[in-house]
């Protein structure tokens, strides 16, 4: 069995790097980070788990550059987005930049995207 893991990551607190080298020291077979381009300031939606956005959810880093990170630290783990918020990108920049990540990490990214976005998401 494969076992992959999910890590949401502020930009303040840990570095991609690492954690993508910590993962696959440890054994897992991938490493997915979260994908919130844009969140709106205020919101009348409730976060899935109740209450408002959680503030940490506007700083995240994008997860591209994030990945990109990871895998120049490591040879082995997959590397890839929980999803990834098409409407939300330029759709031609998003092709670019997922084709460089791919080519450089060796083939490590499987691609997942969506065209449904949260409704807080469609409130932005």
């Amino acid at each position: 069995m494969n076992i992959g893991t999910s890590i949401p990551l502020p930009a303040y607190t840990i570095d991609p790097a690492f954690m993508a080298k910590k993962a696959e020291d440890l054994g897992f077979e991938s490493i997915w980070y979260a994908e919130h381009p844009v969140l709106p300031v205020q919101s009348a939606s409730q976060f899935p788990s109740g209450g408002p956005i959680p503030e940490s959810y506007a700083h995240f880093t994008d997860p591209y550059i994030a990945l990109s990170r990871a895998s120049g630290v490591t040879t082995n783990i997959k590397l890839g987005t929980g999803i990834t918020l098409v409407p939300e990108r330029n759709p031609l920049l998003l092709a670019k930049e997922i084709a460089t990540l791919d080519r450089f990490s060796g083939g490590r990214f499987p691609v997942s995207y969506t065209h449904l976005t949260l409704p807080t998401n469609r409130e932005v």
